[in-house]
């Protein structure tokens, strides 16, 4: 095994990974299914099983899990882009004519959503304390809010679906994971300080807002900084580089403050490159054009991405004795977040007075989680892997597991729902059908 270069086994990786796709395509999946699958199948718990005698004692010391540990940089830089990327969608002129009903809409079932979750959570704490943590339940409440629109816009084109019900899905779902990315800084910052031991006002309310306060305010400078550059850089693949630059810039702003001789201030990467994304597509004309080529290049990263997060899945979890105490949690995350994210988009949209069919069938558009959802996960499990105590190490495992079960549950069911809520709300043209 020791033969088996890093290289190869990412090339291997990338080998199944695009194989993956043709089989996704038969069966009418979404790619990111097969590249999860690839993950799993290509990493330590499965493949790396064939180098350790087929026995999962010592695996984590074995290469593979090595290559994946290595690899985990792809993902941070990853996260970084789909973070930019969620922020050029927030053009000033969008915003304003997306008008009070989207706004109210997405915040109250990204907290409907989040709330029922850690609800749920801490009954569970309270009947397993020694899987549920509070440190899980704050972290899942805020990765529960989430959404990935991927499956429910690939249905809208499948059928050329339209009416109130589409008008309304679209926008919100470019608002959706903005509002996860700030649930997701604030919780998860008492998550840690929980963890840490350090409860006061200041480690649970003031640290977290000023660390999403300087996020914000560095992100701004770099989206700035990037605009007034592409006064001088005419040409795309020029802006490109300065678009890399802001993403990269923002992971090294992120390590420069954790560092203590800036006071150890825990900044959010994804808000930093958020922000950096949307005062670019505000103050640059020709954004767009940028932007259509920065899909093409993130495209491996983000395959790569899903397949890293895949091979992190630790199967071992499932299969020791607490695997059944395990699936009833992620079962009661999934349960819990559906019925949050319904019950806020009905009131959202009772609220707004929308159509009946809004109000009806929006929450179950709503369901599937992906990207965003497991690089916050990912985040997650680096950061609570990094503690010395086996029970937040324990922590960060079993986020990742439960996102990304539900993750592949999702994908699977998600199409299904989204045409089912589609056609309840006689969006689909008879003929499309």
């Amino acid at each position: 095994m020791e033969a088996f270069s890093i290289f190869a086994y990412v090339a291997a990786l990338l080998l199944v990974a695009l194989l993956s796709t043709r089989l996704m395509r038969l069966i009418k999946l979404p790619n990111v299914t097969g590249y999860i699958l690839t993950g799993i199948i290509m990493g330590p718990f499965l493949f790396g099983l064939l180098f350790n005698n087929f026995s999962f004692e010592g695996i984590k010391e074995g290469t593979v899990y090595k290559f994946v540990d290595q690899l985990g940089w792809v993902s941070t830089v990853a996260l970084g882009f789909i973070a930019f990327s969620i922020g050029t969608s927030f053009k000033f002129s969008t915003i304003k004519a997306l008008g009070k009903r989207v706004l109210v809409i997405t915040v109250l079932e990204a907290l409907g959503a989040s709330l029922l979750v850690v609800v749920a959570l801490l009954v569970a704490h309270f009947i397993f304390p020694q899987y549920v943590s509070l440190e899980l339940a704050l972290t899942l409440s805020a990765i529960a809010s989430a959404t990935a629109p991927a499956a429910t816009l690939m249905v809208i084109k499948q059928y050329r679906a339209h009416g109130p019900l589409v008008d309304t899905l679209l926008p919100v779902v470019a608002l959706d994971d903005a509002a996860a990315l700030i649930l997701f800084a604030i919780l998860f910052q008492i998550a840690t300080a929980l963890a840490g031991g350090s409860i006061s006002v200041y480690a649970i309310i003031v640290k977290p807002l000023l660390e999403i306060t300087i996020s914000l305010g560095v992100g701004a400078v770099l989206g700035f900084v990037i605009s007034f550059a592409n006064r001088f850089f005419k040409s795309r693949n020029n802006r490109l580089i300065w678009n890399i630059f802001s993403v990269f810039a923002a992971l090294g702003f992120y390590y420069l403050f954790k560092s203590p001789m800036m006071g150890g201030f825990e900044l959010s990467s994804l808000l930093t490159c958020m922000m950096a994304g949307a005062i670019y597509t505000n103050f640059v004309k020709e954004s767009g054009r940028t932007l259509d080529v920065m899909d093409r290049f993130t495209s491996p990263v983000y395959m790569m991405f899903f397949v890293i997060s895949g091979a992190s899945l630790d199967l071992t979890i499932f299969f020791n004795g607490d695997g059944l105490v395990v699936v009833l949690i992620a079962l009661t995350y999934l349960v819990s977040r559906v019925i949050g994210k319904w019950s806020g988009a009905f009131a959202g949209a009772s609220i707004t007075r929308c159509e009946p069919q809004v109000k009806k069938y929006l929450g179950f558009a709503l369901v599937p989680q992906a990207g965003v959802a497991i690089g916050l996960s990912t985040t997650a499990y680096k950061l609570f892997s990094q503690y010395s105590d086996p029970y937040m190490q324990k922590t960060g495992a079993l986020i990742l597991a439960i996102i990304l079960t539900s993750t592949l549950i999702y994908e699977l069911f998600g199409p299904m729902v989204a045409k089912f809520a589609l056609k309840k709300a006689h969006e689909i043209p008879e003929e499309n059908l």
